[in-house]
């Protein structure tokens, strides 16, 4: 099947290589421009770019989708498909309908639950037992269109964003070789229009939500811990001390006159927080400018805070 090919970011990256080792032909690339990073300001190209460049693929960064000669140049290519994967450019109604099949997206949840930009930090934040991908339609809506094919996966205790991300990120690509496999052989369902009732907005992550609010139920905090790692990370201040915490463990314990927030347990090995309900132990932490390190190592070096 001849596919243009839209995407920007490392989660982009797996669909592209596995599309192109099933045997379809990538005609084409889109993706983002460069961008300086780091503390050199040298432009980067996105992985999706490197990633093509390295099957040899024609690769093309447009601002956008907008002007004619964006438009003619992929109404020149005639192909099949469309396939969209965290590209982050708004596509045209126009554009979309290009294709001879449309435009398919990999969208990373269940859908309707948490269209939006941020759909695996939300399911992880909100206490999702479950997640998975789905192969949309592309319309004009964020996120809205009919789906074809979803496939599960269950979000483990253990799970934080950037873990959950890579398996997902494999999994859509599986997804959108057994999709188009299926479209092939003329076994895939009719897109199934989504129920819009049951529909819920993933919002974009912002670093103001890294603030850890001890007056929050220990479990509730724990789930921000893993969903904001391995961004933006979260923070508080203890002992008047700016950390960020990337790993801690519910301990339950409500029968405590405690002030949320203060120390209840340290020594060489551990530090214990009070929560809102019940308590964390940090297990892993980062000060401002310093490597992250488990709490032992950390502990040590702050006797003060158990030492008499």
């Amino acid at each position: 099947m001849r596919i243009l090919f839209c995407g920007t970011p490392e989660f982009s990256v797996p669909p592209l290589q596995q599309l192109h080792a099933a045997g379809h032909e990538i005609i084409a690339v889109f993706t983002q421009p460069d961008k300086a990073r780091g503390r050199g300001q040298q432009r980067q190209k996105t992985p999706v770019k490197q990633a093509a460049e390295d099957l040899g693929i024609t690769v093309h960064q447009h601002v956008g989708m907008k002007n004619d000669d964006t438009r003619a140049l992929i109404a020149g290519y005639q192909v099949d498909l469309m396939v969209v994967v965290a590209y982050g450019v708004i596509i045209p109604q126009a554009v979309l309908d290009m294709p001879r099949l449309g435009c398919w997206n990999i969208h990373a949840s269940l859908l309707p639950r948490w269209r939006g930009a941020a759909p695996i930090h939300r399911a992880i934040l909100a206490g999702d037992n479950k997640t998975g991908v789905c192969i949309m339609q592309m319309e004009a809506g964020l996120d809205t269109g009919p789906v074809y094919l979803c496939e599960e996966t269950a979000i483990t205790p253990q799970d934080t964003t950037g873990r959950l991300h890579d398996r997902l990120s494999e999994l859509g690509a599986e997804t959108i070789v057994k999709a188009l496999q299926m479209a092939e052989e003329k076994t895939l369902p009719t897109a199934k229009k989504q129920d819009n009732s049951l529909a819920t907005y993933a919002h974009k992550l912002h670093k103001s939500e890294s603030a850890i609010d001890w007056q929050q139920p220990a479990a509730v905090i724990e789930r921000q811990i893993r969903a904001f790692n391995p961004w933006p990370g979260t923070q508080t201040t203890i002992q008047g001390e700016t950390l960020k915490i990337w790993h801690a463990q519910v301990i339950e314990h409500n029968h405590s006159r405690i002030t949320p927030g203060d120390i209840v347990h340290a020594d060489a090995e551990s530090l214990v927080i009070q929560c809102g309900e019940n308590r964390l132990s940090l297990r892993e932490v980062q000060r401002a400018g310093k490597q992250r390190m488990a709490i032992g190592p950390f502990m040590r070096a702050k006797t003060d805070w158990y030492s008499r």
